[in-house]
């Protein structure tokens, strides 16, 4: 990013350097070619097209910058896509067990290592909260009733609208759907 701005500033530079020395060899160079026809035309269509050749320079770099960082973005938000897709299966194969493995507990507390790189705050949050309900329903005797398995769902669901809102937050506002509004219907869902 430092290399394209150091690059822009090179190339603001010669343009700054063309137009003002252009301005001043076409005075000198009007002055010395009225004998000659053809002269002053050949000399702006000259300036003209570095002039046009630094501006378009500068345009590319900023639009590849722009594209680096839109392809960025894109790639945190599929690893984040992935890594909250990732715990989510986890907590459903656990789930869908009677008894839980230790390995299965080591597996969420991996979990927590993933949403610690690409989670938002409130993720984390509300992942520490379901973490709490998981260990007071699960982990002392590593069996699922079906109170347990309600009150996981219920713990996920709140997860779920935390980590809906990280993802597609921004495209919810733009909806004009209530945040309030879709976290009652996850929550209902959940149900």
């Amino acid at each position: 990013m430092q290399k394209i701005l150091r690059s822009n500033i090179v190339l603001m530079l010669l343009s700054a350097v063309i137009f003002v020395g252009g301005y001043f060899f076409l005075r000198l160079a009007y002055h010395m070619s009225d004998k000659m026809p053809f002269t002053q035309e050949i000399i702006l269509i000259i300036l003209g097209t570095l002039a046009t050749i630094l501006i378009t320079a500068m345009l590319l770099n900023k639009q590849t910058s722009v594209e680096l960082e839109k392809e960025q973005s894109v790639k945190f938000i599929d690893l984040k896509t992935e890594t909250y897709q990732n715990l989510i299966d986890a907590i459903e194969d656990i789930v869908l067990h009677d008894n839980i493995s230790e390995r299965e507990l080591i597996k969420l507390n991996f979990h927590t290592h993933r949403l610690a790189i690409f989670a938002s705050p409130a993720v984390l949050e509300e992942y520490e909260n379901f973490l709490k309900v998981f260990d007071e329903h699960i982990t002392q005797d590593k069996h699922i009733n079906e109170q347990d398995k309600d009150a996981l769902s219920h713990a996920l669901a709140k997860l779920t609208v935390y980590i809906r809102a990280d993802l597609v937050g921004e495209l919810d506002e733009e909806s004009g759907i209530s945040a309030k509004k879709i976290r009652d219907q996850i929550m209902i869902n959940a149900q």
